[in-house]
């Protein structure tokens, strides 16, 4: 059996293809929980889970307020510029959608000074970008210890690389 393909019918199925492949690549939501407890580290209080978040340009975070008493806000200066800064209400949920590569800082409003930060990191060209300006930025209270560790186990994980 001899199968001919005609260049039309080729024309029309790459295409087919190029419309059907970003659908193939869907962009995926992520959930981070805000906690009075950590999960497996008890003795940590006030703490959003997972700490460090690493997604693709696209994908959406949710914020969920597991336990009360908590939101999800950008921390300024924390975000690639031209980026979109969010501020959730306390015991909301909040769901941000991360379209620049670069790094993210947030807080729990309310319980910044307590140490309840993280950091989404968006891949892609210009990761590393705000790096510095991220890093630069002051913290206070227990956040600066936190962000001392997560700028620790960012680059121990590799999680800049493009």
């Amino acid at each position: 059996m001899t199968l001919l393909i005609d260049r039309r019918s080729l024309i029309v199925g790459m295409a087919s293809l190029a419309i059907a492949r970003p659908a193939l690549a869907a962009p995926t939501v992520h959930e981070v929980q805000m906690l009075n407890k950590h999960p497996d580290h008890r003795k940590m209080r006030n703490v959003f889970y997972p700490l460090i978040q690493t997604v693709e340009a696209g994908d959406t975070v949710t914020f969920l307020p597991t336990n009360r008493g908590h939101n999800s806000a950008s921390i300024k200066g924390m975000i690639p510029e031209g980026a979109e800064p969010w501020k959730g209400k306390i015991n909301q949920e909040i769901s941000v959608t991360f379209e620049k590569p670069g790094i993210y800082g947030y807080m729990c409003t309310p319980h910044v000074s307590l140490g309840m930060v993280g950091l989404v990191i968006v891949k892609g060209d210009g990761v590393a970008h705000n790096l510095e300006a991220a890093k630069a930025v002051k913290q206070r209270g227990k956040a600066k210890r936190v962000f001392k560790r997560l700028w620790e186990q960012v680059e121990a994980d590799g999680l800049l690389a493009s």
